[in-house]
């Protein structure tokens, strides 16, 4: 019985281990705070946030890589959660320009309502102002599947992962509550629907 436990108890820290490595890719996790010129540690051309989840701490999360120095556009995509107010972008660009970014350096996409939408919708800007390289932030249980759909609808675009580790919605010890296994199951269901539907 002990050796069934112990086996049951290994089964489950490689899962979760497992899933969390997969759900959340980081490109800059070797880097420092400040760009520099280790591998996937340069300048970008664009940082791009897109909403959802905790909208806030995405938004925050790219106004940090901004301020310090990993590009100098932003990119907000993301549509009304609320259609009596204004865009998740919206939102998320005024945030911006209270922390003192200048509008000019900021680019948004009102209409992405869903994550495929945000990668296809971001798409025209990167045409638009000659964008190759860009972070992607979004919230660390949904880098993965951004990063799919992102790729697979920019492919002459350097896609890097820049997630939020931590929000409301999500941390190390997501494994330790339903909305964390929800948030999991959810995104598990909606990356292999991907993979199938090529959608």
């Amino acid at each position: 019985m002990t050796k069934v436990a112990i086996a049951l108890i290994i089964t489950a820290v490689l899962a979760v281990i497992g899933i969390s490595w997969y759900l959340q890719p980081n490109d800059l996790m070797g880097c420092d705070k400040t760009p520099s010129q280790k591998e996937n540690c340069q300048t970008v051309d664009a940082i791009v946030a897109i909403s959802g989840g905790d909208t806030n701490a995405r938004a925050n999360w790219a106004i940090d890589l901004y301020k310090n120095g990993w590009s100098d556009k932003l990119i907000f995509s993301g549509a009304a959660s609320d259609k009596s107010g204004p865009s998740n972008a919206a939102v998320m660009k005024e945030l911006a320009i209270e922390s003192d970014v200048p509008s000019d350096n900021i680019y948004i996409d009102e209409y992405a309502a869903t994550t495929g939408e945000n990668a296809k919708n971001t798409n025209n800007i990167f045409e638009q102002y000659n964008i190759k390289k860009v972070i992607l932030v979004t919230s660390a249980y949904h880098q993965r599947r951004a990063s799919l759909e992102f790729n697979k609808h920019n492919p002459g675009v350097v896609i890097l992962n820049g997630p939020v580790m931590v929000d409301k919605d999500w941390s190390f010890w997501w494994w330790t509550s339903l909305r964390g296994w929800w948030l999991v199951g959810s995104e598990l269901v909606k990356i292999l629907i991907f993979f199938i539907a090529g959608i």
